[in-house]
């Protein structure tokens, strides 16, 4: 079974594009990775604009939010941290 993880970002913005490719790298989990950019829907830019990059991590319904890992953080170190949510 994959995880459903929600990254909101934008264009541009460094610290989404690297989490974004990281997640891309990594191995040991099957991860289902949608990525929303915020500008495209006032709500979401409302709510992430300061925060991003946000990653959600969906559950049914229901979505949660997960600790930003440090941008210093290596693909394994991100794989540690998701796991302890999966």
């Amino acid at each position: 079974m994959s995880a459903h993880l929600i990254l909101y970002s934008k264009p541009g913005c460094h610290l989404c594009e690297g989490l974004a490719e990281k997640l891309a790298q990594v191995q040991q989990l099957e991860l289902a990775l949608e990525i929303r950019d915020i500008t495209t829907r006032d709500d979401w830019f409302q709510a992430y604009q300061y925060e991003i990059p946000v990653l959600m991590l969906v559950k049914g319904e229901a979505s949660t939010p997960l600790p930003r890992p440090s941008p210093r953080a290596t693909v394994a170190q991100l794989e540690q941290m998701l796991q302890k949510y999966l």
